[in-house]
């Protein structure tokens, strides 16, 4: 029996191992090996940034952030004889870096802002206020970016474990705009 990846490189795979006919057959990787092999197999979606307002911000209003995506728990399966490990995936939190030298970390994906909420109100989960305009960064914006942390669990043949947590992070840009008023005193 040879266990190997689609690519024949498999680090986790021990090679052949020759079980002479009519012998019973032993798993050769223990339950955590095999995790393993479902852990790398994970495939996480990338979090896609979504705002309101959409377009650009504007100091002193609040800016809502959420994720329209990229927040689905992942699952994988790896089996090798007599043994059989799922490993799942879960998003725990995301943490915005927003550019101006502020961090927001939030435990779920935020939550979209619907039309006829008030714009100057506050997002109930996940946003940011800006205290200043972009205009003087590179390109007149703020680089920002999410990242999102998951915990990585894992179950099988009677054993459960865990992983350290994996992240995906996704970058944008904000311009932030500032309005000003004139008094004539009038």
């Amino acid at each position: 029996m040879v266990i190997c990846s689609p690519d024949g490189k498999d680090p986790d795979s021990h090679g052949p191992v020759w079980i002479p006919t009519g012998a019973s057959t032993q798993p050769t990787l223990s339950p955590a090996q095999v995790a393993e092999i479902a852990r790398k197999r994970l495939r996480l979606a990338a979090p896609t940034i979504a705002t309101s307002p959409s377009g650009t911000q504007l100091v002193h209003l609040p800016t809502w952030l959420w994720l329209s995506g990229g927040w689905t728990p992942a699952e994988e399966t790896a089996s090798v004889p007599g043994v059989s490990v799922t490993a799942v995936a879960s998003p725990a939190s995301v943490t915005w870096s927003m550019g101006d030298g502020n961090t927001i970390t939030c435990t779920g994906p935020g939550t979209a802002f619907q039309a006829g909420t008030d714009p100057k109100s506050a997002s109930p989960d996940c946003g940011h206020t800006y205290r200043r305009s972009s205009a003087g960064e590179q390109g007149q914006a703020f680089a920002v970016s999410a990242t999102v942390h998951w915990t990585v669990t894992w179950s099988g043949a009677g054993q459960t474990g865990s992983f350290p947590g994996l992240t995906t992070t996704t970058s944008t840009s904000f311009r932030v705009a500032e309005a000003q008023a004139l008094n004539t005193g009038r």
